[in-house]
């Protein structure tokens, strides 16, 4: 089937800078719209950012400026790119992509990664 995997998480003073990325793989046809959420303890998940097969981003506004979600659709991998970091936003990170597979290429579903922790100490 399809698999989601995030890397790039860890530990960072404020101010600084953190990549994840998200590879996905298995029998897949094509990837629309990727994503990147997050969750913090005893919050609900975050949209955080998302990014559309042709390329036009999104994002929540405590992000905005700060953040950059791009995608390389030949490694069929997303990023997010994150700067200026804030305690705030320390969280575990998701990645999310609707995805087609070969077996049903019209027939787009949505998948989840694992997730990453993202610590921002002060």
């Amino acid at each position: 089937q399809v698999q989601l995997v995030e890397s790039g998480g860890g530990l960072v003073q404020a101010g600084g800078s953190l990549r994840l990325s998200c590879a996905a793989s298995g029998s897949i046809y094509s990837i629309d719209t990727m994503r990147w959420f997050r969750q913090a303890p005893g919050k609900e998940r975050e949209l955080v950012a998302d990014i559309t097969s042709g390329g036009s981003t999104d994002y929540t506004v405590s992000v905005k400026g700060r953040f950059t979600i791009s995608r390389d659709n030949a490694k069929n991998t997303v990023y997010l790119q994150m700067s200026s970091l804030k305690p705030e936003d320390t969280a575990v990170y998701y990645c999310n992509a609707d995805v087609a597979s070969e077996i049903k290429r019209y027939r787009l579903m949505n998948y989840w990664g694992q997730g990453t922790q993202v610590t921002v100490s002060s």
